[in-house]
């Protein structure tokens, strides 16, 4: 299981990148959710959260992101849209 070595962020080449599936994701979250249910120590299952919550933001966040700025460009789209709409009633009639 920890057979394979750990890679130090500063040696890895910038232009490589781990991929990472949100179904391994979610399989270590539930697994950490379980461990954290069996710790007594309040510390030690405040680190297993953290890590769980770190895991978590490594494939999540990204994605809420770009659905974020989705809908963000979506909205500035519409109001776009809306802008030229009211700038066509402002006209009068002879130059509509």
């Amino acid at each position: 299981m920890f057979d394979e070595q750990l890679i130090d962020p500063e040696q890895r080449d910038p232009v490589e990148y781990e991929e990472i599936t949100s179904d391994e994701v979610d399989h270590v979250i539930e697994a950490l959710g379980m461990l954290a249910e069996h710790v007594t120590s309040e510390n030690i299952r405040a680190y297993i959260e953290e890590a769980s919550n770190n895991i978590y933001y490594l494939i999540y966040d990204e994605e809420a992101e770009t659905e974020e700025s989705m809908d963000d460009e979506e909205l500035f789209e519409s109001d776009s849209e809306e802008d030229e709409l009211s700038l066509e009633d402002d006209l009068p009639a002879e130059a509509a």
